[in-house]
């Protein structure tokens, strides 16, 4: 839990409040979310150029 916590408060800047008033579920589809965002930003188009969260397909398979 603290490891979700932590995750979600780092990337939302949410306090821990805010944070514990989540459901598991829910905090667990925030961390995936957030992975995901994280893990397509990562991806460069071939010439060196990171992504912008504009062009982030927002169809994930999980």
């Amino acid at each position: 839990m603290f490891k979700e916590m932590s995750f979600i408060s780092y990337y939302f800047h949410w306090p821990q409040a805010e944070v514990l008033g989540l459901d598991h579920n829910t905090r667990r589809r925030w961390c995936r979310e957030i992975s995901f965002i994280n893990q397509n930003l990562s991806l460069s188009d071939g010439k060196g150029k990171e992504k912008s969260i504009t062009e982030i397909n927002f169809n994930p398979t999980f």
